[in-house]
């Protein structure tokens, strides 16, 4: 995983290049979790332009192509739990403690019967509008059964039929919050490596994530070669990446 420790201590570096200006670690730590999850988020877009790509035949494709590349760094991420219908909505609640850290759903399947000593699942459709999923429950052709039930994702996860109680999520889970934590002695800070928390996303995005920690830090500090610094990265990086 990227360090926290090699992050900050390159873009310390940078900031106080020829005294230009400097940044806390509590300001560190506040960019670092933003910077986490702009490249997290942006990962999804990426990888609806790399399949985009793909389809159209302009991708490598398989072990060399972008779009590998991308669900293996966003696999990291994915997580599958079970949860249980609440008992006074009639729904699956996006609350409930095993959805802590849900950011977006993969899939949705039933609990399942055991069988053999084995659990047979059935695969949910998902539906994400109100209007279509009124015209399939009233439908006599498409109308949700046991063997073929359909769950409205909205606020919270409504599955139909009502019968189904129990269901598996597989889901990207949130990254959890890099933090940088600090012992001073004697007025010079050092970093604790063990009450660190490095960041979720792998090592070969530390170089990213220096430039959109820098990009952040220079707004705020006013310290236009680190602003400028970042954005030149940004255009360089973009332009390797068009190739």
């Amino acid at each position: 995983m990227a360090s926290v420790k090699a992050v900050y201590e390159t873009l310390r570096d940078l900031t106080n290049k020829d005294q230009q200006g400097f940044i806390t670690v509590s300001m560190f730590n506040n960019f670092a979790n933003l910077a986490q999850l702009k490249i997290y988020n942006k990962l999804f877009g990426q990888l609806k332009d790399a399949q985009r790509n793909l389809k159209a035949g302009f991708d490598r494709g398989r072990d060399k192509g972008l779009v590998k590349r991308i669900e293996e760094d966003l696999a990291l991420f994915a997580k599958r739990v079970d949860v249980s219908k609440d008992a006074s909505s009639g729904k699956f609640l996006r609350s409930d403690a095993n959805l802590y850290d849900l950011s977006r759903i993969i899939s949705i399947t039933t609990a399942g019967d055991a069988l053999f000593s084995s659990s047979i699942r059935t695969p949910v459709e998902m539906c994400y509008d109100e209007e279509k999923i009124e015209r399939i429950l009233v439908s006599n052709i498409s109308a949700p059964t046991e063997q073929f039930p359909v769950a409205l994702v909205s606020g919270d996860i409504e599955v139909f039929p009502s019968a189904v109680q129990n269901i598996r999520i597989r889901y990207y889970k949130t990254p959890s919050t890099p933090s940088l934590a600090v012992t001073t002695t004697g007025g010079v800070e050092t970093v604790s490596d063990s009450n660190s928390t490095d960041f979720e996303l792998p090592d070969h995005f530390e170089d990213e994530l220096i430039m959109e920690i820098a990009e952040l830090a220079g707004v705020n500090l006013r310290d236009a070669f680190v602003s400028q610094f970042a954005a030149g990265e940004q255009v360089q990086k973009q332009r390797e990446q068009s190739f």
